[in-house]
């Protein structure tokens, strides 16, 4: 588990690339939280500790952690 214990939560992520070759990661359920990277396999790894961040973030703010999202 490469170190980091599973806490079972998931999200869904949508990763596209870009008119410049970038890849852009977002996670739809948490507002803002959108990161990037060269491939797509660093796009998803950024989005990863984006994610995290968002969430303390939002923790810390006393706003709700994610919001709903159409299935």
């Amino acid at each position: 588990m490469g170190g980091q214990e599973d806490k079972g939560v998931k999200f869904l992520i949508t990763i596209f690339q870009d008119e410049n070759g970038m890849f852009i990661a977002e996670c739809p359920s948490i507002p803002g939280c959108v990161s990037q990277g060269q491939t797509e396999a660093e796009a998803e790894k950024n989005i990863h500790e984006a994610i995290k961040e968002c969430l303390e973030v939002r923790v810390e703010k006393g706003m709700p952690l994610i919001v709903p999202t159409p299935a």
